[in-house]
């Protein structure tokens, strides 16, 4: 099952998110990428465009696809056809690691979707994907023999910054921003 939500409303401020509830409003921004936005970070300026999307994952390796499609297609129906192919070596390098390490991480929670949103903010974009697995996100110097492990030097290459937090009571939600 694969539902998407669009949000076009700015839900009150929380004191904590949760694995079990993480859905970004509009305007939501990581706090260490605070400092990318002009003016005021809880709204965004007047005639800066502001919308999020958020696409639920289930616990499978297709869902790293159908990722991809639902990046591209928000994009496109935003305008913001420049980030498109960068965004989605993104998202399909988080959202393969939510699904092969979030979910195996989770033991008692693997059968949990991840979440996919994509949060914009002018002409900025944050992918952010949470997963209910507790290990942190790492680089990883891989020896040439090994397969994968480049995943997050794609992702810091790519975005203008990246990172990640914890969730209460259990998981995280791994980000990234992006800008033509």
């Amino acid at each position: 099952m694969m539902i998407c939500v669009q949000s076009t409303r700015t839900a009150p401020p929380r004191p904590a998110w949760t694995a079990l509830d993480w859905w970004p409003p509009v305007g939501w921004w990581p706090d260490p990428a605070r400092d990318l936005l002009s003016g005021s970070p809880a709204s965004p300026p007047p005639g800066c465009a502001a919308a999020s999307a958020t696409f639920v994952l289930p616990p499978s390796t297709e869902s790293v696809h159908s990722a991809r499609s639902f990046t591209l297609g928000t994009l496109t129906g935003w305008k913001l056809d420049d980030l498109r192919e960068n965004m989605e070596l993104v998202v399909s390098e988080l959202a393969t690691n939510a699904i092969r390490h979030g979910l195996r991480l989770a033991a008692t929670h693997s059968r949990e979707p991840v979440r996919l949103s994509l949060i914009r903010r002018g002409d900025m974009v944050v992918c952010a994907l949470n997963d209910p697995g507790a290990g942190s996100p790492a680089l990883r110097d891989p020896s040439p023999l090994d397969v994968g492990g480049l995943g997050l030097h794609i992702v810091e290459s790519l975005s203008v910054r990246w990172g990640w937090a914890p969730l209460a009571p259990y998981g995280k939600i791994v980000w990234a921003v992006l800008r033509p």
